[in-house]
């Protein structure tokens, strides 16, 4: 559905979320949306993996933040990322253009921030030579492509919100577009999460949490796993 009640918070760290009033849920933590997304996507997800060339899908696009951030980083590291992100409700445009990542990054907008809202849907596009960005206007559910990732980053509601995309179903479609050794990393860390992936072949561990969150998840999908925690 689309939202009605829409509207910019400035959380604890000084960067911005979006609250949906209708649902009464956040894009991300209102203790800190930079912070929680530095942590749980960049640091435990892009960073983990080990490829100088890598494939990386975003589940749940909404503010740009977490693509942003990994453009700004894969440049930084001198790594080429290849990023797919799915949105079926695009945040509007006079929403986006008022966030402040980039002035809280000290980074231009015009190249980091703006152009993975403004660029046109289900296109493929270079924004760098070590980023380039695809955003699809699509269900999770009705998503299919032969592309195979090493990292996911599951950044969808709360699962109290829309659990459907917390499912054993869900998982497994996961675990079966990820690479050997490919990962997914999520802020939840709830039993049920913890459960749902094991029972579909992921190598489940829990790591320390941000932004109020005590833990987040990193799962693995490998050939011999290890004993979860």
């Amino acid at each position: 559905m689309k939202y009605n009640s829409v509207h910019i918070v400035k959380t604890a760290d000084g960067s911005h979320t979006v609250k949906i009033a209708d649902i009464d849920e956040h894009y991300h933590s209102v203790n800190g949306a930079l912070s929680e997304s530095l942590h749980v996507f960049i640091n435990n997800g892009f960073y983990y993996v080990n490829k100088n060339r890598f494939n990386i899908l975003e589940i749940g696009f909404g503010t740009g933040l977490n693509a942003m951030l990994t453009f700004m980083e894969a440049e930084k590291s001198d790594r080429i990322a290849e990023y797919t992100a799915l949105e079926l409700y695009p945040v509007d445009k006079e929403i986006f253009c008022k966030l402040n990542y980039a002035e809280i990054l000290n980074v231009d907008s015009n190249k980091y921030f703006l152009p993975l809202h403004t660029c046109e849907w289900n296109k493929s596009i270079e924004l760098s030579k070590n980023f380039t960005f695809k955003k699809i206007n699509i269900d999770l559910n009705k998503y299919t492509d032969d592309k195979l990732f090493d990292v996911i980053y599951f950044d969808a509601f709360a699962p109290d919100k829309q659990s459907e995309l917390w499912s054993e179903r869900i998982f497994e479609k996961m675990f079966s577009i990820l690479n050997n050794g490919g990962i997914l990393v999520t802020y939840s860390s709830k039993g049920e999460v913890k459960r749902s992936m094991r029972s579909v072949g992921f190598t489940v561990k829990r790591l320390q949490g941000a932004a109020g969150k005590h833990h987040m998840i990193r799962a693995e999908k490998i050939n011999n796993p290890k004993l979860s925690i």
